[in-house]
């Protein structure tokens, strides 16, 4: 299948999710095509999402005000809009694979807000993020004040919403937004290809388990339990007899 803003390509067990519109900018056009793309994702056991240029200049703010102008000042109308956005960067936290984010260039808006419903984010040396909403009269409302905290604090996902200032590559590792750091993005993709195959060749069911495990946030008791009650379901005698090899 062909999409306008996206591009999924299979090596093996790993599918990698390649933005292709402009700057990895979203319009109207990208939020649709989020849940189709990932239904192609077949056997995959990993997917890498990256950009081409960049990885995101965000929302396409003038090839989306069209859609939005019309539901200002009404809160149900924006909220149906909006919600098409939420689906779509939802859908990457929902995936029962992990999903590797790797950043090179900038990584603005809502592209961070993607990156922030990732199980992992490495990025390259040149790679700058931002969250600058404040900056154009907005609140940030696709996750990334939901999700950030739990990755950076409160404290820093603050600075970063409130100031709307960037940060470069560095301080982003620094603070936990991303795990690891490569020298160029030839580097950054070689190293997502490798993390990817390896976490493609792990158990599925427990990889599984254990993202749904994070992505839940629940409090210590509860997600105590979902772990032990995934175990009850999906552990296996063969996989404990290899573990024990």
């Amino acid at each position: 299948m062909t999409f306008q803003n996206v591009s999924l390509t299979h090596a093996g067990e790993v599918a990698t999710l390649t933005l292709t519109s402009k700057k990895g900018s979203m319009g109207p056009t990208f939020w649709p095509e989020i849940p189709r793309v990932l239904n192609d994702l077949g056997g995959a056991r990993a997917l890498i999402l990256r950009g081409q240029d960049l990885f995101s200049a965000g929302l396409d703010v003038r090839a989306s005000a069209p859609v939005i102008a019309p539901t200002l000042g009404d809160p149900d109308a924006f909220a149906a809009v909006v919600a098409e956005m939420h689906a779509a960067i939802d859908a990457f936290a929902a995936l029962p694979i992990p999903v590797i984010a790797a950043v090179h260039g900038w990584c603005i808006g809502a592209g961070l807000e993607l990156i922030s419903a990732c199980d992992i984010r490495i990025a390259s040396a040149d790679a700058r993020f931002s969250l600058p909403e404040v900056k154009l009269g907005i609140t940030a409302d696709l996750g990334g004040l939901q999700r950030l905290p739990h990755l950076i604090g409160t404290g820093r996902t603050a600075h970063l919403a409130l100031t709307g200032d960037p940060i470069d590559a560095p301080t982003a590792e620094r603070w936990g937004l991303i795990t690891e750091l490569l020298p160029t993005p030839d580097a950054l993709f070689e190293r997502a290809n490798a993390l990817a195959t390896g976490l493609a060749a792990l158990p599925p069911r427990a990889v599984e388990g254990t993202k749904r495990t994070l992505h839940a946030h629940l409090p210590h008791a509860q997600s105590l339990d979902l772990a032990v009650r995934w175990n009850a379901h999906h552990m296996t005698t063969d996989g404990l007899a290899q573990a024990l090899k």
